[in-house]
């Protein structure tokens, strides 16, 4: 072996290689980056690799058979037939560049192709924002689907009970923001952020991945490069979760240990139906619920074993529902069998658990079940915003107001910029009776989305009771979808005889046309004959509220309006009853 090695040493081998394998390398990583940029297909960046270890093969024969000299390319002589002259000794700088430039390669071979962890040092981390994803592949046109994966790998990691992680709407509010890491952190309150690279997205998915302590210094805590087929997408997330709440110094519970150790292959083509499904449902508004059915019904028909298209499905049935898309008798047997099967296929499903909480509260009434399918949800999925808030909802509606508080502010930390849950919160602070928290929060909203028509309603009844009468009838102009003539009619009562008279044209308009020209539905009849005083009449319409099962009849007893004129009301104590609903303290 000695002699071995000298020989190697002698035909300069080992300096050939080296030079060799520096080129190479320099190769593979323009490879790695320009072609994904150029289109290439995926296979090309490994056929580039197994050229490049091929030729080191035939670089080693070459170098032991060949040599160059003075007098160009010549054959390398067996060591019997040199004479002394002719040895030469390689000077201690050859030598020197020549060890060096092998661990460089070995350093940056490990560096890139196997997953480099850094430890992270000093205290544990206890919340990350992960920031939009960056799409180097050179096509815009995957920027939806990349989105996607950013909110899926939200969701994933948001399974860590000891982890705060920024909900997806908040989290895409600082993307190309010009502000610093510690600025983005000081303003969410959150101690770490992740930043992720795509490279290459086809029939495989290539990033890299950084942590980084959100502190003045912005000390990179964690980096990774990840290369997977798309089908194993979700077990490669279950990886990078259990990788990070290990980095940041997270321990795992025994049952969330067992969750990111479960096999979650799903096919390809399914995985990127489901993908667009998600993008469609972040942007969530009418136009959206049609795509958002269409996509998570192509992922369950390409992959009916995987369990989360089909919640998907439920929550879609439940928008056509809550968007008066479609009747609730149409809608109900759909949620319901999506649901079912979701739960069939993943009992640890925090989405399926969650929707059907949802329909448990708003549908069936069931106050017990509905709390124990969102405890179960959270447990699942600490982090998601929209589960913490209607949770805190129920709560308000069991009269559980401490609790309900302190979850709608987790969820509001959560997702902070995302209009539903900052319209959400601002019905539990008008349900607490805040209405100047409520109209900031529902203006916030809408200053966000001004067409979120959800939050335009919310400001109706805090202004009304806070005696802002003015910008009372202007919400009113800005969210009913009446007529200009008819809205005129009402703003020109109000100038002239106040607000009591608005009101009277409003039901004048509502007999006097169709419906649908003038719609008023019967929760908000309810609230326009409290103003009027006229108790039994709106009494009239709660009741056809409870025979309709209207989502808003859950809120009978929180609705504090409802509550301080009817609470004495034979009529309105038997609803109570009915819905098994807290009955009056007194």
């Amino acid at each position: 072996m000695t002699k071995f090695w000298l020989e190697l040493k002698r035909r300069k081998v080992l300096r050939s290689l080296a030079i060799y394998a520096g080129s190479a390398f320099i190769i593979l990583e323009a490879a790695t980056i320009i072609f994904p940029r150029w289109g290439f297909p995926d296979w090309t960046i490994d056929l580039v690799l197994y050229l490049l270890i091929l030729g080191a093969f035939i670089n080693i024969v070459i170098a032991w058979i060949f040599d160059i000299t003075p007098e160009g390319v010549q054959k390398t002589k067996p060591i019997a037939e040199v004479q002394e002259y002719e040895k030469t000794k390689d000077s201690k700088s050859w030598k020197l560049a020549t060890y060096i430039s092998l661990v460089v390669i070995v350093g940056l071979i490990v560096f890139n192709v196997v997953p480099l962890n850094r430890q992270a040092r000093g205290g544990p981390i206890d919340s990350i924002l992960i920031l939009p994803f960056d799409n180097f592949t050179g096509d815009d046109q995957l920027d939806n689907m990349i989105s996607a994966m950013h909110s899926l790998l939200i969701g994933d990691l948001g399974r860590i009970q000891g982890l705060r992680v920024i909900s997806p709407t908040t989290s895409n509010v600082y993307k190309d923001a010009d502000m610093s890491i510690p600025e983005i952190a000081e303003e969410l309150g959150v101690r770490a952020i992740m930043d992720l690279d795509v490279m290459c997205m086809g029939d495989t998915f290539c990033f890299q991945t950084k942590v980084i302590n959100a502190d003045s210094k912005e000390e990179l805590l964690w980096i990774a490069d990840y290369k997977e087929e798309k089908g194993q997408m979700l077990n490669l997330y279950n990886l990078i979760t259990k990788q990070i709440a290990e980095e940041v110094k997270i321990k795992l519970s025994p049952e969330e240990e067992q969750r990111l150790a479960e096999s979650r292959t799903v096919d390809p083509e399914a995985l990127e139906a489901y993908l667009k499904g998600q993008y469609h449902w972040e942007q969530l508004n009418r136009d959206s619920v049609q795509k958002i059915m269409a996509y998570f019904q192509l992922a369950t028909e390409l992959d009916p074993r995987w369990a989360d298209p089909y919640a998907g499905l439920a929550q879609a049935w439940g928008m056509f529902s809550f968007f008066e898309l479609l009747p609730k008798s149409t809608t109900q047997p759909m949620k319901d069998k999506y649901l079912k099967k979701a739960l069939e296929l993943d009992p640890n499903s925090a989405k399926a658990h969650y929707a059907n909480a949802g329909n448990a509260v708003w549908s069936e009434w069931d106050w017990e079940k509905g709390e124990k399918e969102f405890l179960k949800s959270i447990e699942l999925n600490p982090n998601d915003a929209l589960t913490r808030i209607y949770y805190a909802h129920l709560l308000m509606i069991l009269r559980r107001t401490d609790e309900a508080v302190q979850q709608a502010n987790i969820g509001l930390k959560l997702d902070p910029s995302k209009p539903i849950v900052l319209g959400l919160y601002s019905v539990v602070m008008a349900l607490m009776g805040d209405y100047e928290s409520s109209i900031d929060f529902a203006k916030k909203a809408i200053s966000i989305s001004p067409e979120f028509r959800f939050a335009q309603n919310n400001l109706l009844l805090p202004y009304y009771l806070t005696g802002d009468y003015d910008n009372w009838i202007q919400a009113w102009v800005n969210k009913v979808r009446w007529s200009d003539e008819a809205k005129t009619s009402v703003v020109n009562a109000f100038n002239e005889k106040g607000h009591i008279a608005a009101i009277e044209e409003m039901f004048r308009l509502h007999e006097k046309y169709a419906p649908e020209d003038c719609y008023m539905g019967h929760g908000i009849k309810a609230n326009r004959y409290l103003h009027l005083n006229q108790d039994e009449k709106a009494l009239d319409h709660i009741e056809k509220n409870y025979e309709m099962r209207r989502t808003d009849i859950a809120y009978l007893r929180t609705n504090m309006y409802y509550y301080h004129r009817l609470k004495d009301n034979p009529r309105y104590i038997a609803l109570l009853k009915k819905m098994n609903l807290p009955l009056p303290e007194d």
